[in-house]
Protein backbone atom coordinates (compact mmCIF):
# COMPACT_ATOMS: atom_id res chain seq x y z
CA UNK A 1 0.00 0.00 0.00
CA UNK A 2 1.50 3.54 -1.12
CA UNK A 3 2.22 5.79 2.05
CA UNK A 4 -0.75 8.21 2.38
CA UNK A 5 1.92 10.58 3.08
CA UNK A 6 3.28 10.73 -0.38
CA UNK A 7 0.58 12.93 -1.38
CA UNK A 8 0.99 15.50 1.28
CA UNK A 9 2.26 17.79 -1.60
CA UNK A 10 1.00 15.80 -4.95
CA UNK A 11 -2.45 16.08 -6.57
CA UNK A 12 -3.12 11.80 -6.79
CA UNK A 13 -2.65 10.58 -10.14
CA UNK A 14 -6.45 9.19 -10.04
CA UNK A 15 -8.13 12.51 -8.45
CA UNK A 16 -9.64 14.55 -10.77
CA UNK A 17 -9.56 18.76 -10.06
CA UNK A 18 -12.98 20.26 -11.88
CA UNK A 19 -15.35 22.89 -11.61
CA UNK A 20 -19.03 22.58 -10.33
CA UNK A 21 -21.58 25.65 -11.16
CA UNK A 22 -23.80 26.42 -8.53
CA UNK A 23 -27.07 27.13 -9.12
CA UNK A 24 -26.52 31.26 -9.54
CA UNK A 25 -23.68 30.47 -12.45
CA UNK A 26 -20.83 30.58 -9.37
CA UNK A 27 -18.25 27.93 -9.99
CA UNK A 28 -16.67 26.43 -7.63
CA UNK A 29 -13.84 24.29 -7.58
CA UNK A 30 -14.09 20.54 -7.07
CA UNK A 31 -11.97 17.59 -6.17
CA UNK A 32 -12.67 13.98 -6.83
CA UNK A 33 -10.49 11.10 -5.86
CA UNK A 34 -12.64 7.64 -6.20
CA UNK A 35 -11.86 4.58 -4.78
CA UNK A 36 -9.86 1.74 -6.36
CA UNK A 37 -12.66 -0.87 -7.05
CA UNK A 38 -16.03 -1.40 -5.15
CA UNK A 39 -16.49 1.74 -3.02
CA UNK A 40 -16.96 0.91 0.71
CA UNK A 41 -18.91 4.35 0.30
CA UNK A 42 -18.94 8.06 -0.58
CA UNK A 43 -17.62 11.04 1.55
CA UNK A 44 -17.90 14.43 1.05
CA UNK A 45 -15.33 16.55 3.01
CA UNK A 46 -15.79 20.65 3.79
CA UNK A 47 -12.61 22.53 5.41
CA UNK A 48 -12.48 25.25 7.31
CA UNK A 49 -12.16 29.23 6.66
CA UNK A 50 -9.39 29.84 4.46
CA UNK A 51 -9.00 26.40 3.83
CA UNK A 52 -8.08 24.42 0.59
CA UNK A 53 -8.84 20.80 -0.09
CA UNK A 54 -4.85 20.41 -0.69
CA UNK A 55 -4.59 20.59 2.84
CA UNK A 56 -6.06 17.42 3.50
CA UNK A 57 -4.69 15.45 0.73
CA UNK A 58 -3.07 12.73 3.62
CA UNK A 59 -6.33 12.66 5.55
CA UNK A 60 -7.90 11.99 1.97
CA UNK A 61 -5.17 8.86 1.13
CA UNK A 62 -5.91 7.54 4.34
CA UNK A 63 -9.63 7.30 3.85
CA UNK A 64 -9.46 6.28 0.05
CA UNK A 65 -7.40 3.10 1.02
CA UNK A 66 -10.21 1.68 2.87
CA UNK A 67 -12.48 2.04 0.22
CA UNK A 68 -14.17 5.48 0.71
CA UNK A 69 -14.67 7.77 -2.52
CA UNK A 70 -13.73 11.18 -1.42
CA UNK A 71 -15.11 14.78 -2.46
CA UNK A 72 -14.38 18.01 -1.35
CA UNK A 73 -14.63 21.66 -2.67
CA UNK A 74 -13.66 24.99 -1.67
CA UNK A 75 -16.42 27.01 -0.45
CA UNK A 76 -17.53 30.19 -2.04
CA UNK A 77 -14.82 32.96 -2.11
CA UNK A 78 -12.19 30.94 -0.98
CA UNK A 79 -9.48 28.80 -2.28
CA UNK A 80 -10.27 28.06 -6.30
CA UNK A 81 -13.73 29.17 -5.96
CA UNK A 82 -13.18 33.06 -6.75
CA UNK A 83 -13.65 35.95 -4.23
CA UNK A 84 -16.51 37.85 -2.94
CA UNK A 85 -14.06 41.06 -2.16
CA UNK A 86 -12.36 43.36 -3.99
CA UNK A 87 -9.48 42.78 -1.62
CA UNK A 88 -8.55 38.66 -2.98
CA UNK A 89 -6.72 38.03 0.45
CA UNK A 90 -9.61 39.00 2.09
CA UNK A 91 -12.03 36.04 3.32
CA UNK A 92 -15.69 37.83 2.86
CA UNK A 93 -19.15 36.66 2.82
CA UNK A 94 -22.59 38.91 3.30
CA UNK A 95 -24.50 35.93 4.51
CA UNK A 96 -23.44 32.49 5.90
CA UNK A 97 -26.83 31.61 3.83
CA UNK A 98 -24.78 31.57 0.89
CA UNK A 99 -22.55 28.76 2.24
CA UNK A 100 -25.38 26.88 2.79
CA UNK A 101 -27.76 27.77 -0.18
CA UNK A 102 -24.13 26.19 -2.27
CA UNK A 103 -23.77 22.84 0.16
CA UNK A 104 -27.89 22.22 -0.57
CA UNK A 105 -27.49 22.30 -4.59
CA UNK A 106 -23.89 20.18 -4.34
CA UNK A 107 -25.25 18.24 -1.77
CA UNK A 108 -28.58 17.24 -4.15
CA UNK A 109 -26.09 16.44 -7.32
CA UNK A 110 -23.54 14.43 -5.99
CA UNK A 111 -26.01 12.24 -3.77
CA UNK A 112 -27.59 11.64 -6.98
CA UNK A 113 -24.29 10.67 -8.78
CA UNK A 114 -24.20 7.13 -8.64
CA UNK A 115 -21.09 5.87 -10.99
CA UNK A 116 -20.33 1.84 -11.12
CA UNK A 117 -18.99 0.58 -7.48
CA UNK A 118 -19.77 3.71 -5.87
CA UNK A 119 -22.36 2.09 -3.66
CA UNK A 120 -22.93 2.08 0.05
CA UNK A 121 -23.31 4.79 2.44
CA UNK A 122 -22.69 8.67 1.85
CA UNK A 123 -21.04 10.35 4.65
CA UNK A 124 -20.28 13.90 5.76
CA UNK A 125 -17.03 15.50 7.21
CA UNK A 126 -16.70 19.27 8.38
CA UNK A 127 -13.55 21.21 10.26
CA UNK A 128 -13.84 23.98 11.81
CA UNK A 129 -16.24 26.48 9.79
CA UNK A 130 -16.82 23.63 7.69
CA UNK A 131 -18.18 21.42 10.48
CA UNK A 132 -20.22 24.43 11.56
CA UNK A 133 -21.71 24.96 8.05
CA UNK A 134 -22.53 20.76 7.86
CA UNK A 135 -24.17 20.84 11.31
CA UNK A 136 -26.27 23.57 10.02
CA UNK A 137 -27.39 21.69 6.72
CA UNK A 138 -28.23 18.86 8.72
CA UNK A 139 -30.51 21.18 11.03
CA UNK A 140 -31.90 22.78 7.78
CA UNK A 141 -32.50 19.65 5.79
CA UNK A 142 -30.10 20.85 2.91
CA UNK A 143 -27.88 17.11 3.48
CA UNK A 144 -28.97 14.07 4.67
CA UNK A 145 -25.83 11.34 5.47
CA UNK A 146 -26.11 8.02 6.81
CA UNK A 147 -23.30 9.54 9.72
CA UNK A 148 -21.32 12.95 9.99
CA UNK A 149 -18.14 13.71 11.56
CA UNK A 150 -17.62 17.53 12.95
CA UNK A 151 -13.77 17.80 13.77
CA UNK A 152 -13.04 21.17 16.02
CA UNK A 153 -16.62 22.35 14.54
CA UNK A 154 -17.08 26.15 14.97
CA UNK A 155 -19.71 26.61 17.44
CA UNK A 156 -19.24 29.42 19.08
CA UNK A 157 -15.67 31.77 18.43
CA UNK A 158 -13.10 31.89 20.76
CA UNK A 159 -13.46 35.33 22.04
CA UNK A 160 -12.03 36.39 25.31
CA UNK A 161 -14.73 38.99 26.09
CA UNK A 162 -17.25 36.15 24.91
CA UNK A 163 -19.85 35.05 22.59
CA UNK A 164 -22.25 38.33 23.34
CA UNK A 165 -19.71 40.82 23.44
CA UNK A 166 -17.55 39.55 20.92
CA UNK A 167 -20.76 39.74 18.47
CA UNK A 168 -21.83 43.44 20.16
CA UNK A 169 -18.22 44.43 19.23
CA UNK A 170 -17.70 42.75 15.81
CA UNK A 171 -21.03 44.59 15.03
CA UNK A 172 -20.09 48.04 16.10
CA UNK A 173 -16.51 47.94 14.52
CA UNK A 174 -17.35 45.83 11.32
CA UNK A 175 -20.38 48.89 11.18
CA UNK A 176 -17.27 51.43 10.88
CA UNK A 177 -16.66 51.65 7.06
CA UNK A 178 -16.58 49.10 4.51
CA UNK A 179 -17.41 45.57 6.43
CA UNK A 180 -15.38 43.74 3.94
CA UNK A 181 -12.40 45.34 4.87
CA UNK A 182 -10.09 43.09 6.79
CA UNK A 183 -11.05 42.91 10.15
CA UNK A 184 -7.58 42.09 11.20
CA UNK A 185 -4.06 41.60 10.10
CA UNK A 186 -2.83 38.07 9.03
CA UNK A 187 -2.58 36.04 12.36
CA UNK A 188 -6.02 33.93 12.65
CA UNK A 189 -6.52 35.28 15.80
CA UNK A 190 -6.57 39.15 16.68
CA UNK A 191 -4.69 40.69 19.67
CA UNK A 192 -2.12 37.70 19.80
CA UNK A 193 1.57 37.16 19.98
CA UNK A 194 1.02 33.46 19.17
CA UNK A 195 2.35 32.00 16.00
CA UNK A 196 -0.25 31.04 13.54
CA UNK A 197 1.39 27.74 13.43
CA UNK A 198 0.77 27.22 17.42
CA UNK A 199 -2.80 28.09 16.74
CA UNK A 200 -2.91 25.36 14.45
CA UNK A 201 -0.77 22.34 14.57
CA UNK A 202 2.23 21.05 16.54
CA UNK A 203 3.52 19.49 13.63
CA UNK A 204 6.10 21.57 11.59
CA UNK A 205 6.56 19.13 8.33
CA UNK A 206 2.20 19.21 7.86
CA UNK A 207 2.29 23.22 8.80
CA UNK A 208 4.67 23.56 6.39
CA UNK A 209 3.01 21.37 3.54
CA UNK A 210 0.29 24.23 3.39
CA UNK A 211 3.28 26.84 2.59
CA UNK A 212 4.36 24.54 0.06
CA UNK A 213 0.74 24.62 -1.63
CA UNK A 214 0.73 28.41 -0.79
CA UNK A 215 4.11 29.15 -2.67
CA UNK A 216 2.97 26.32 -5.32
CA UNK A 217 -0.38 28.15 -5.80
CA UNK A 218 -0.49 31.25 -4.56
CA UNK A 219 -3.85 32.35 -5.87
CA UNK A 220 -5.28 29.97 -3.46
CA UNK A 221 -3.99 31.90 -0.49
CA UNK A 222 -6.47 33.80 1.48
CA UNK A 223 -5.58 36.07 4.60
CA UNK A 224 -8.10 37.42 7.43
CA UNK A 225 -11.40 37.53 7.17
CA UNK A 226 -13.57 40.69 7.13
CA UNK A 227 -15.64 42.20 9.53
CA UNK A 228 -18.93 41.10 7.98
CA UNK A 229 -17.52 37.90 7.82
CA UNK A 230 -16.66 38.00 11.93
CA UNK A 231 -20.27 39.36 12.43
CA UNK A 232 -21.61 36.48 10.19
CA UNK A 233 -19.96 34.11 12.35
CA UNK A 234 -21.29 35.08 15.33
CA UNK A 235 -24.40 35.28 14.56
CA UNK A 236 -25.07 31.94 13.01
CA UNK A 237 -23.11 29.62 15.86
CA UNK A 238 -25.50 31.36 17.97
CA UNK A 239 -28.59 31.07 16.05
CA UNK A 240 -27.08 27.10 15.56
CA UNK A 241 -26.64 26.80 19.04
CA UNK A 242 -30.23 27.93 19.98
CA UNK A 243 -32.09 25.67 17.54
CA UNK A 244 -34.35 23.70 18.48
CA UNK A 245 -34.13 21.13 15.65
CA UNK A 246 -31.25 20.03 17.36
CA UNK A 247 -33.18 18.20 19.60
CA UNK A 248 -34.75 15.84 16.93
CA UNK A 249 -32.20 15.33 14.93
CA UNK A 250 -31.84 11.88 13.28
CA UNK A 251 -28.20 11.64 11.88
CA UNK A 252 -25.93 9.82 13.71
CA UNK A 253 -22.67 12.48 14.85
CA UNK A 254 -19.26 12.43 16.54
CA UNK A 255 -17.59 15.28 17.34
CA UNK A 256 -13.68 15.20 17.65
CA UNK A 257 -12.94 18.15 19.83
CA UNK A 258 -9.37 19.61 21.04
CA UNK A 259 -10.34 20.85 24.49
CA UNK A 260 -7.03 23.39 24.17
CA UNK A 261 -8.36 24.53 20.52
CA UNK A 262 -7.92 28.72 20.18
CA UNK A 263 -9.52 29.94 17.43
CA UNK A 264 -12.93 27.91 18.15
CA UNK A 265 -14.78 27.64 21.62
CA UNK A 266 -14.69 23.78 22.35
CA UNK A 267 -17.18 24.77 25.32
CA UNK A 268 -20.06 25.48 22.39
CA UNK A 269 -19.49 21.93 20.55
CA UNK A 270 -20.24 20.27 23.72
CA UNK A 271 -23.55 22.30 24.51
CA UNK A 272 -24.08 21.32 21.27
CA UNK A 273 -23.49 17.98 21.46
CA UNK A 274 -25.87 17.56 24.63
CA UNK A 275 -28.77 18.41 22.95
CA UNK A 276 -28.10 16.29 20.18
CA UNK A 277 -30.47 12.62 20.57
CA UNK A 278 -27.57 10.78 18.82
CA UNK A 279 -23.97 12.27 19.46
CA UNK A 280 -20.58 10.80 20.45
CA UNK A 281 -17.74 13.10 21.10
CA UNK A 282 -13.73 11.94 21.34
CA UNK A 283 -11.84 14.47 23.54
CA UNK A 284 -8.36 16.10 23.30
CA UNK A 285 -6.50 17.85 25.71
CA UNK A 286 -3.38 20.24 25.86
CA UNK A 287 -1.62 17.57 22.65
CA UNK A 288 -4.03 19.15 19.89
CA UNK A 289 -3.86 22.50 18.58
CA UNK A 290 -7.01 23.64 15.98
CA UNK A 291 -6.25 21.13 12.89
CA UNK A 292 -6.29 17.76 14.68
CA UNK A 293 -6.30 16.07 11.24
CA UNK A 294 -2.86 17.84 10.68
CA UNK A 295 -1.21 17.01 13.68
CA UNK A 296 1.63 15.18 15.09
CA UNK A 297 1.15 11.41 14.51
CA UNK A 298 0.34 10.13 17.70
CA UNK A 299 -2.66 12.74 18.05
CA UNK A 300 -3.82 12.69 14.14
CA UNK A 301 -3.92 8.43 14.39
CA UNK A 302 -5.72 9.03 17.40
CA UNK A 303 -8.75 10.85 15.32
CA UNK A 304 -8.38 9.14 12.83
CA UNK A 305 -8.93 5.70 14.58
CA UNK A 306 -12.03 7.25 16.25
CA UNK A 307 -13.36 8.49 12.97
CA UNK A 308 -13.06 5.17 11.15
CA UNK A 309 -14.49 3.56 14.32
CA UNK A 310 -17.64 5.99 14.43
CA UNK A 311 -18.00 5.10 10.51
CA UNK A 312 -17.55 1.33 10.84
CA UNK A 313 -20.38 1.06 13.51
CA UNK A 314 -22.53 3.98 11.98
CA UNK A 315 -22.14 3.59 8.32
CA UNK A 316 -20.97 0.33 7.67
CA UNK A 317 -20.06 -0.85 4.46
CA UNK A 318 -21.42 -3.43 1.85
CA UNK A 319 -18.21 -5.32 2.94
CA UNK A 320 -18.50 -4.42 6.48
Amino acid sequence: MVSPQLYRRAIPAAARITRWTAPDGWALRRFDWPANGPARGRMLFQGGRGDIFEKYLEAFAHWQAQGWSITSFDWRGQGGSGRLSPDPHVGHVDDFQLYIDDFRAFWAEWRAERAAGTGGPHVAIGHSMGGHLLLRALVEGAAEPDAAVLVAPMLGLHSPLGATLGERLAVLLGGIGDAARPAWRGNEKPATTETRQALLTHDQDRYEDELFWQASKPDLLLGPPSWRWVIEAFRSTRRLRADSRLKTLSVPLLFVVPENDQLVAPKAAYGVAAKLPDAQVARFGVESAHEILREVDAVRNRALGAIDGFLAARAPGPRA
